[in-house]
């Protein structure tokens, strides 16, 4: 059983005892915690967007969250079955003052979360979050009397509502995918990918969809982080059925992988870089991705003539320094498109249709693009913690062994060398600790990451 709390929300396994795991109490808390934080904040209408993936215990937990906001004088509007990007939408179209979405992004079905938005439809900033965490932590709330109980209202419209921005951004070209003729495969991981990712790929005009694990049940058929070891099933369908592509979605649906004509994988870092390439083809500007990201966005943006910035991990750093530096695209390497045109967060609906329009006025395969681009590759190690990690003695130790370095410890530490660099860090999701190492080949890339993963387990 875990339970992790952070700013962004708290995430944990179903059942379990309180303060282990994430139980009805703990729920409650933090939901309530949450409420009060935002009636105490009194920036905006104490309305809030509620939506959730498929998981099995998403009923159970939207009813408590729900509860325990109404509880504390907040209006609720549940958007029920929602990608994470479509209850961000919702909250700035509804003009609500935050919401909750519902998902434990790509854990496995076991696990549940609250991810908190603000009013902006946007992650809660590190202050914020941690004002909320305080609340939480003291179980100070804010509970209503009968009277002045929150409301409870149901809107589903905001899939479609979502899909209907999607195709009408400037650079979505609905023309040239219908004349390219798409045949598009789908694994939605049997989540809410299910409900918006064949509806888009229609209203964008593709010939033909294949879905599948489609339907939302939340009976995960595979472990539903979309590396390429667990999607042998999808890759299989592509090249047996013939289709152009095939499209990759996490539980929420912020994340995306594409799977190319031939089965092979265009590589989850790329879905940035080539979504990235289209959008500089038209607009100039800079780019941001975290500093666990490719070094091929760095590449392709000075191509452009361009510059790029990096961000610590996590989505509300990313999307703070493409604000401070204006950047017209930028997100994450594990999939995370942001495009700000559309709306400050990861949206996969938002990549799957500007990457079909750059396909299509292409004219090549998807393979074909995917060799436009320059070659990295990153290996990813994982170390589990099971006490605190000195960091300055790391941080010590890593020059030692790599004097040529140049040293970045805004997130973990970060090397980077001539041909690479590697990041080592603390997890904010799990208890562990991520090694990534980029190189031009893989066999650099693992043996830079197995020598720094050495160093760290002999502190």
């Amino acid at each position: 059983m875990a339970l992790i709390k952070s700013i962004s929300g708290i995430r944990g396994t179903i059942g379990g005892k309180p303060g282990d795991s994430l139980t009805p109490i703990d729920i409650v808390k933090f939901a309530s915690a949450y409420g009060t934080w935002l009636r105490r904040r009194g920036r905006g209408p104490l309305r809030v967007v509620t939506g959730r993936d498929a998981r099995v215990s998403g009923p159970m937990v939207a009813a408590l969250v729900n509860s325990s906001l109404r509880s504390v004088g907040i209006d609720v509007i549940d958007a029920g079955l929602a990608t994470t990007p479509t209850v961000e939408v919702a909250v700035t179209g509804l003009g609500a003052g935050g919401g909750i979405i519902l998902t434990a992004s790509h854990n496995p079905a076991q696990w549940n979360a609250l991810k908190l938005l603000n009013e902006d439809g946007e992650f809660l900033s590190d202050a914020d979050g941690r004002e909320v965490l305080a609340l939480a932590e003291a179980e100070d709330f804010d509970y209503v009397t009968y009277d002045r109980l929150g409301t409870e209202t149901g809107d589903d419209s905001w899939t479609e509502k979502h899909i209907r921005m999607v195709t009408g951004m400037t650079l979505t070209d609905c023309d040239a995918i219908r004349k390219a003729g798409f045949t598009v495969a789908v694994d939605a991981v049997s989540s809410v990918g299910g409900i918006a990712i064949p509806a888009l790929l229609r209203a964008l005009g593709v010939r033909k969809v294949i879905e599948l694990y489609c339907e939302p049940t939340g009976l995960f058929p595979h472990n539903p982080e979309p590396l390429p070891e667990h999607l042998s099933d999808i890759s299989r369908t592509v090249k047996e059925s013939g289709a152009h592509l095939g499209f990759v979605v996490d539980p929420d649906v912020d994340r995306l992988a594409i799977i190319c004509e031939d089965g092979s994988m265009f590589g989850e870092e790329y879905t940035l870089v080539s979504v990235a390439d289209y959008v500089l083809s038209h607009v100039k500007g800079p780019t941001v991705s975290n500093m666990s990201s490719t070094r091929a966005l760095r590449d392709v943006t000075e191509s452009h003539g361009c510059s790029y910035t990096s961000a610590p991990v996590g989505e509300v750093n990313v999307v703070a320094e493409m604000k401070r530096t204006g950047a017209v695209i930028g997100g994450e390497g594990n999939g995370g498109v942001i495009y700000p045109a559309l709306h400050y967060g990861r949206d996969a609906l938002a990549g799957i249709a500007l990457f079909l329009t750059h396909l299509a006025k292409q004219g090549v395969r998807c393979s074909e693009l995917r060799k436009k681009y320059p070659d990295y590759y990153i290996a990813k190690k994982k170390i589990d913690l099971p006490g605190r990690i000195e960091m300055e003695e790391l941080r010590e130790k890593l020059f030692m062994a790599y004097p040529e370095a140049d040293c970045d410890t805004r997130d973990g530490i970060k090397l980077d060398l001539p041909t690479g660099w590697v990041q080592i860090r603390k997890s904010n999701t799990e208890p562990i600790m991520r090694i990534y190492a980029e190189e031009r080949t893989m066999e650099q890339a693992e043996k830079l990451a197995a020598d720094v993963t050495v160093i760290v387990k002999n502190l």
